[in-house]
């Protein structure tokens, strides 16, 4: 983000995991002075209440109380940051105003569910910016990250897995797909990104390549594809042997711990180009 974009307040509102934490350290170092942050009771961490000017908290699945909470604060710029609990957008108490809003999507998923909450927020006159905002530093160029580079049976299954990736686009499914020797063996669907690579352990055994890239149309404003070192050490006991994410649209948390971790592993970790 150029220093003439950098807004003086920044409202985020913060899922699971390390990647609320880091956005509010990477805006602040980008010259953010005011950071409000709304989080999630039982998901959002609270280690980030120090790096933080303001914390509020709500309940998810409380949309009137939220949005309330965003008007009171007067922030026009935020980011949605974090993870949501996958099995908690089904199974969350809503509250009425949730629940009209839900009743009107056509497709209930991930997607059509934040689609649906990013234009309530804009709608509010609070611009809602794209995920990897001031990240510029943790999103890797188009390149070979490991010390190893891919063998031409690891290029010929991330080939493979790109297309399936962008051809499955519509169907909200496949951010992350394992595959060996031309067989795709795992698809990311509603279990996220961890289980996908157990189950491609499981069936493929040692020797699978996964790629983590979005999806077409891929919405920045919110699931930004992230890769930290829980996902690596889950690799590592899945024997998987190749990592492909898109350069300039992923969020690598510690990239150089993550680096190491795949020369450790003699894993070889890339990032490439799609084109989209």
């Amino acid at each position: 983000m150029k220093n003439s974009d950098v807004p003086e307040s920044l409202l985020i509102i913060a899922g699971r995991h390390a990647y609320p934490l880091m956005m509010a350290k990477a805006a602040r170092a980008a010259g953010v002075k005011r950071i409000a942050v709304v989080g999630f009771k039982g998901e959002t961490r609270r280690e980030i209440i120090p790096f933080v000017d303001e914390m509020h908290w709500v309940h998810l699945g409380s949309m009137k109380p939220f949005l309330e909470k965003l008007e009171s604060l007067k922030i026009k710029k935020c980011v949605m940051v974090g993870q949501i609990a996958p099995g908690n957008l089904f199974h969350v108490r809503m509250d009425k105003l949730a629940m009209e809003m839900y009743k009107l999507l056509d497709v209930r998923n991930a997607h059509t569910i934040f689609g649906a909450v990013v234009e309530a927020i804009e709608a509010r006159g609070i611009e809602v910016l794209p995920g990897n905002s001031f990240m510029e530093c943790y999103t890797p160029e188009v390149g070979q990250l490991s010390k190893r580079a891919p063998t031409e049976r690891e290029l010929a299954d991330i080939e493979l897995g790109l297309k399936l990736v962008k051809g499955t686009s519509d169907f909200e499914i496949g951010q992350t797909v394992a595959i060996k020797d031309g067989i795709i063996i795992a698809v990311e669907a509603f279990e996220g990104t961890n289980y996908t690579l157990k189950r491609a352990g499981k069936f493929g055994k040692a020797g699978c390549v996964v790629v983590k890239v979005p999806k077409v149309g891929h919405d920045m404003r919110f699931d930004i594809p992230v890769v930290g070192t829980k996902t690596f050490k889950v690799m590592k006991r899945a024997k998987i042997s190749c990592l492909a994410v898109e350069a300039g649209k992923t969020i690598l948390l510690e990239k150089e711990k993550l680096i190491q971790m795949a020369d450790q592993f003699n894993m070889a970790f890339v990032a490439v180009e799609t084109g989209d």
